[in-house]
């Protein structure tokens, strides 16, 4: 008898499913001086969690080898990314290194409409102008290299800058960490699977805010209805 009832339960427990509480979807910015590892924590990050979409910039520079358009980024040329600013068709835009990128808005809204959340991979500028866009929907990260000599060294392993080139990069990245406190956290990526562990604690902190789960007000009423 006991074991039937065992059987019982486990099946019941097996067709059983959880409804997700609703909520709004977060738009999560992820930004670091060149090298310090932002576009290989965006890769594990979107590998890891299906329910995060990339948000695919449009850019003027050339391409890089091993780059794909429509991946990467949308490559662009100058008339249009210009013709995109006059439409009101970016969310921001930014230049940098003297070539202009910029966060189409249409596939944002269309991602945030089917409850997703929407990766960035923009610097500063663009998540400030963000941020007076977009206010409490947005959720901020830097990520800081271990050391000086050690961004250099990995500046020089992706082999596709050359010296000069490599040089202006450690410059700007002075500058860039400057921006630092206008962040909601800051990551140190002195080990990528310990940076990648504390970006995903982020990510579920943030969804889990009351604020953020627009759900919950009918999910507690329906929980205290059966007490």
């Amino acid at each position: 008898m006991k074991k039937q009832k065992s059987k019982k339960l486990r099946k019941a427990n097996g067709k059983r499913r959880v409804r997700p509480i609703a909520r709004r979807g977060l738009m999560l910015v992820l930004s670091s001086p060149s090298g310090a590892g932002k576009t290989t924590l965006s890769r594990l990050l979107l590998d890891a969690d299906k329910s995060i979409e990339l948000s695919i910039s449009v850019t003027t520079r050339p391409r890089r080898p091993g780059e794909v358009g429509g991946r990467h980024y949308h490559f662009i040329g100058a008339d249009r990314f210009a013709h995109m600013i006059r439409g009101g068709d970016l969310l921001e835009w930014a230049e940098v290194f003297g070539h202009r990128y910029g966060t189409p808005r249409a596939p944002v809204e269309r991602a945030l409409a089917a409850g997703k959340d929407v990766l960035f991979d923009i610097d500063w500028q663009g998540a400030n102008k963000l941020r007076r866009k977009v206010g409490s929907d947005l959720v901020t990260i830097f990520v800081l290299p271990p050391s000086a000599p050690e961004l250099g060294r990995r500046l020089k392993s992706r082999a596709q800058d050359s010296e000069p080139v490599i040089r202006r990069r450690m410059a700007e990245a002075g500058r860039e960490m400057s921006h630092w406190r206008e962040y909601d956290y800051v990551v140190i990526n002195y080990d990528l699977e310990r940076a990648f562990a504390e970006l995903r604690a982020i990510v579920a902190a943030e969804r889990l805010k009351r604020a953020r789960q627009t759900g919950l007000a009918t999910f507690v009423r329906e929980l205290q209805k059966r007490l």
